[in-house]
């Protein structure tokens, strides 16, 4: 089973989620993980690693390259943990995303990163 986790600094990858339904309708494979500002590194690692639990493919999107949800995602990564991450999550990539599962079709998201800029 594929496992899509959306993580950020505070509900901002619960509204993600949420526009996301609103656009898609219900999304079961979707979770939030969010750092909550009286969280430390640990803590969210924590909430992180229940929510990816025993899932065959982890793809994960940051809000921010280089904060905190990110980096402890970076840091389990270079421990061994195999998931994917990209960083800058925006709504548009994440329908992307979606909407190439459901298709068959991958998207390269560094190129589409890049061409926003």
């Amino acid at each position: 089973m594929e496992k899509l986790i959306l993580i950020s600094h505070g509900g901002f990858c619960e509204g993600i989620k949420d526009r996301v339904e609103m656009i898609l309708g219900p999304q079961e494979n979707i979770e939030t993980v969010a750092l909550m500002p009286s969280e430390g590194p640990d803590d969210f690692a924590a909430k992180f690693k229940e929510d990816a639990g025993e899932a065959d493919k982890v793809v994960v999107f940051a809000d921010l390259l280089g904060g905190t949800p990110a980096n402890t995602v970076s840091k389990l990564i270079m421990q061994g943990a195999d998931y994917q991450l990209y960083a800058g999550m925006n709504l548009p990539m994440i329908i992307s995303y979606i909407n190439g599962q459901m298709l068959g079709e991958e998207m390269d998201y560094v190129a589409m990163g890049l061409s926003t800029l």
